[in-house]
C-alpha cells in the first residue's frame, strides 16, 4: 500500500513540475528572518494553547527552513511540531518529530537546540508514555548539552524535570538532589515559567516527608502563582498534586474541589473545538511530511518518467488521489469508531467511579457518626467514674493511701486514654498523637499496673512478679500514660491467656546514650502460647487467636495499639512463643534522664491559685451523676453552684438571677446546649459560657463559637484546669466590659 502511494505522489510531482518549470526559477526564496518570525509566532500560539494556529504556522516555517536548507531552523520547527502533538496527546507522533529534529540538530554545532529536543523527549517518555528509564536518560543528555552551553537557566529547567520524574516513581532521595539545586539558584537564574512547578515539587517532597504544613504552604503558593501567571498547564498539575496530598491526609472535601479545578483548567486548555481543528491541521502536516519524503524519490524518477504523455500522468494522478482520499477516509472512519468506543468506555468507568466515590463518602460519614456517638456515650459515664473517685479521695482522707482506690483512679484514667485511642486509631496510624514529656518513676508505674491488674490475676490463679534493674534512675522523663497503656495491654493479655501460672514484668537498663536511658522490658508468661502461624498477625487490628477451646474476651485491638504506640517511641516489639510453654514480649524504650529538666517540669505543674475569689456558677446538665460530680468540683473551690436540669430551666433562672459563669452541657433532650446558648445571647446576656461535653473538641468547636460559647472543656477534666478556665473567661469578660 505504501509503495502505491509513493508512485502516485511521484506522478503528481512530475506533473506539477512539468507545468511549473517555467515559473519556479523566478520564485523568490524566503529569508532567514521571515522564517524566524514564523517560528516565534508558532511558539506563542502553542503557549496560549492555540494548537491549530501553532501547527499551521510551524508547518509554514518548516517549508521556509527546508527551502533555504537551514538545518538549525528545520530542527527548531520539528521541535515546535513535536511539542504541539505532545499537548494534543499524540505522543508517538510527538516523539517521531522530536527525533527528526535531533537528526537535523546533529548536523550542526548548536547545543541549545539539542538540549531542547532531548529535554522534550524526556518530558514525553516520562510523563506521557510513563517510560521513566528512557525519559531520564534523555533528560541527562539534555543536561550534558546545557552544561556545554554553560546556560544555567537550561540546567535549572532540566534539573527541575529530573526532580519531577524521580518524584513520579517515588524516588524522592535521587529527585531531591536536583530539586535542591533549583531551590538554591532559582532566584538568580529562574523565571516565571518554572516558579509554579518548583513550588508544586516542593509540596510533593515535603508531603512525602510528612511535613504537611510545609507541603501545604508550597502547594497553595504554586496555585496562587499559577492563577496570576500564564503557566496554566503547571497550575492544573499543581491542583492535581495538591488533590492527591489532601486525599492522602483525608481532607476529601478539599481534595475533590482541587480535582475539579484540575479538570476545569485541563478542559479549557484542550477544548474539543481546538483539538478538532488542530487534528485537521495535523493531518495536513502529515501529508506535507509525506510530500517532502516523496520529493526526494520524485527527483530520482524524474528523468525516467519525462517520456510519459500528459494524459496518462493526469489519469494516474486522479486514480492516485482517489486512492489516497479513500484510504484517508477509511482511516478517519476507523479512528472515529475507535474514539467513540473509548469515550463510551471512559463514560462507563467515570460513572462507576462516581458511584464508588459516593458509597465511600457515605461509609465514611456513617463511620464518623458511629465514632462520635460511641465517644460521647463512653466519656459520659467515665466522667462520673473519675469524678466520684476524686470525691471519695477528697471526702475520705483515710482512703488516700488505699491501694484499691488508687488502682480504681489509675484504671479509670487508663480506660479513658484507651477509649480515646481505640476510637481514634486512625489518628494513631497517621502519627497525629504527640507524646508528652512528664517526669515519673518506672518502679511506681509498674507496681501501680501490678496492683490494678491484681483482680485479673486472682481470677485465673496467677501471680505477678516484678523485677526492676536497680541501675535504672529514679526519675525519668517521657509519656508515662502511653507507656503505662503499652504495659497494661501486654500484662493483661499475659494474665488472660495464663491459668495457675506466673507472669513476670522485667525491666533492665541496656544502654545509656547522651542523656537517654534505654530500658528493655520483658513480659513473660507460662500460659497457652501462640502458634507460629499466628505470630505474624496478632499485631493486626481485630485479630484474636486461641478461641477454639476457651472464650477469651476482648476487642482484638490491644496488641495493634501496642505496636502503634511503640512506633511513636521509635521502638518495635518482638515475640518468642511456643504452644503450651508460654510467650515473651520484648521491647526497648529510651527515656530521658535530666535532673534540671525534671525540676523544671515539676515547677511548671499548674497549681490551683484561683480559689480565693467566690464566683456564682450556673451548671446546665441533665445527667444527675454528672450534676453531682460537677457540683462537688465547683463547691470544692468555694464557688456558689446552682443546677439547671435543662435549657428551659436555665433560661428561667437567668431571668431572675445573675451569674459570673455558665457551664453548659451540649447533649440535652428537648433543647440542646447550642440552642440554649443562642437564646441566652439573644436576650443580651453577656455571661461567659463554657461547654462541658463528652464530644471531641473538633466536632463542636465551629458550632459552639457560632452559637456564642466562649470556651470548650472535654469530660473528664482536671478540676484545676476548670478553675483556671473559669477565672480566665470571667476576667476577659470584665476587661472587655
Amino acid at each position: 500500500m505504501s509503495q502505491l502511494r509513493i508512485v502516485v505522489f511521484t506522478f503528481a510531482l512530475l506533473f506539477l513540475n512539468f507545468f511549473s518549470n517555467g515559473s519556479s526559477a523566478q520564485t523568490k526564496l524566503p529569508s532567514k528572518e521571515e522564517t524566524e518570525i514564523l517560528i516565534k509566532k508558532a511558539t506563542q500560539h502553542m503557549r496560549s494553547a492555540n494548537f491549530e494556529k501553532s501547527l499551521v504556522t510551524s508547518l509554514k516555517a518548516l517549508d521556509y527552513a527546508n527551502s533555504i536548507n537551514d538545518n538549525h531552523l528545520i530542527a527548531i520547527s520539528y521541535n515546535i511540531i513535536g511539542a504541539n502533538y505532545n499537548y494534543l496527546a499524540e505522543f508517538d507522533k510527538a516523539i517521531s518529530f522530536y527525533k527528526k529534529g535531533i537528526n537535523y540538530a546533529n548536523k550542526i554545532r548548536n547545543d541549545t537546540i539539542k538540549y531542547r529536543l532531548n529535554n522534550n523527549l524526556g518530558n514525553t517518555y516520562c510523563f506521557e508514555k510513563k517510560q521513566y528509564g528512557i525519559g531520564i536518560d534523555y533528560y541527562k543528555k539534555a543536561l550534558e548539552y546545557s552544561q556545554k552551553a554553560a546556560d544555567t537557566s537550561q540546567i535549572m529547567v532540566t534539573k527541575l524535570n529530573l526532580a519531577w520524574a524521580y518524584f513520579e516513581i517515588d524516588d524522592f532521595n535521587d529527585g531531591f538532589s536536583y530539586l535542591k539545586f533549583v531551590n538554591k539558584h532559582h532566584l538568580k537564574f529562574g523565571d516565571k515559567s518554572t516558579i509554579v512547578a518548583l513550588n508544586m515539587l516542593n509540596g510533593m517532597y515535603y508531603g512525602n516527608k510528612g511535613e504537611n504544613k510545609k507541603a501545604e504552604s508550597y502547594f497553595l503558593n504554586a496555585i496562587k502563582l499559577g492563577n496570576v501567571g500564564a503557566e496554566k498547564m503547571n497550575l492544573s498539575f499543581s491542583h492535581h498534586e495538591y488533590s492527591k496530598f489532601l486525599f492522602k491526609n483525608r481532607d476529601y472535601k478539599n481534595a475533590y474541589k482541587n480535582l475539579e479545578f484540575y479538570n476545569k483548567i485541563t478542559k479549557e486548555l484542550y477544548s474539543k473545538e481546538k483539538l478538532a481543528k488542530a487534528n485537521t491541521v495535523g493531518i495536513n502536516l502529515e501529508l506535507d511530511e509525506y510530500k517532502r519524503k516523496l520529493d526526494a524519490i520524485g527527483i530520482q524518477n524524474k528523468l525516467q518518467n519525462q517520456s510519459l504523455r500528459k494524459s496518462r500522468i493526469i489519469l494516474f494522478l486522479f486514480y492516485g488521489i482517489l486512492c489516497v482520499l479513500l484510504l484517508l477516509l477509511y482511516s478517519l472512519y476507523n479512528n472515529y469508531k475507535l474514539k467513540n468506543k473509548k469515550n463510551a468506555e471512559l463514560t462507563l468507568a467515570n460513572e462507576e467511579l462516581v458511584l464508588a466515590k459516593e458509597k465511600a463518602e457515605e461509609a465514611s460519614m456513617l463511620k464518623t457518626q458511629f465514632v462520635s456517638t460511641i465517644s460521647h456515650e463512653l466519656r459520659t459515664p467515665l466522667y462520673g467514674v473519675v469524678g466520684i473517685t476524686n470525691m471519695l479521695l477528697d471526702e475520705h482522707k483515710e482512703l488516700e493511701h488505699s491501694p484499691h482506690l488508687s488502682s480504681l483512679k489509675f484504671s479509670a484514667r487508663y480506660l479513658l486514654s484507651l477509649v480515646n485511642d481505640v476510637l481514634q486509631i486512625n489518628k494513631i496510624e497517621e502519627n497525629r498523637i504527640v507524646l508528652e514529656s512528664l517526669t515519673f518513676n518506672i518502679s511506681d508505674e509498674i507496681n501501680m499496673i501490678k496492683n490494678s491488674l491484681s483482680f485479673l490475676a486472682k481470677n485465673n490463679d496467677n501471680t505477678i512478679t516484678v523485677k526492676i534493674d536497680s541501675a535504672i534512675p529514679d526519675s525519668l522523663i517521657g509519656d508515662k500514660l502511653r507507656f503505662s497503656q503499652i504495659l497494661m495491654n501486654l500484662v493483661s493479655n499475659a494474665l488472660k491467656f495464663t491459668k495457675n501460672g506466673k507472669v513476670f514484668i522485667i525491666a533492665n537498663l541496656v544502654e545509656v546514650r547522651d542523656k537517654f536511658n534505654f530500658v528493655e522490658f520483658q513480659i513473660i508468661d507460662n500460659g497457652i502460647g501462640i502458634a507460629d502461624a499466628d505470630q505474624d498477625k496478632i499485631f493486626d487490628k481485630f485479630v484474636q487467636v486461641g478461641r477454639k477451646e476457651t472464650d477469651y474476651q476482648g476487642t482484638g485491638l490491644g496488641l495493634s495499639i501496642v505496636k502503634r504506640l511503640l512506633h511513636l517511641f521509635d521502638s518495635t516489639i518482638s515475640l518468642q512463643s511456643k504452644l503450651g510453654l508460654g510467650s515473651t514480649f520484648t521491647f526497648t524504650i529510651g527515656f530521658e534522664h535530666n535532673l534540671d529538666k525534671t525540676i523544671e517540669i515539676i515547677n511548671n505543674i499548674q497549681v490551683d491559685l484561683t480559689a480565693k475569689q467566690i464566683y456564682k456558677v450556673l451548671v446546665v446538665e441533665d445527667n444527675k451523676i454528672n450534676q453531682l460530680v460537677t457540683q462537688k468540683i465547683i463547691k470544692k473551690n468555694n464557688y456558689i453552684c446552682t443546677l439547671a436540669d435543662d435549657g428551659f430551666q436555665a433560661l428561667e433562672i437567668l431571668e431572675k438571677e445573675y451569674f459570673d459563669i455558665i457551664l453548659m452541657d451540649i447533649n440535652m433532650p428537648v433543647m440542646n446546649g447550642f440552642e440554649t446558648t443562642r437564646k441566652i445571647r439573644f436576650k443580651g446576656i453577656k455571661t461567659p459560657i463554657i461547654a462541658l461535653t463528652a464530644f471531641t473538641k473538633a466536632e463542636i468547636i465551629e458550632e459552639g463559637i457560632s452559637a456564642g460559647m466562649n470556651d470548650i472543656m472535654i469530660k473528664p477534666f482536671e478540676p484545676v484546669k476548670l478553675y483556671q478556665v473559669i477565672t480566665d473567661q470571667i476576667h476577659k469578660t470584665k476587661n472587655a466590659g
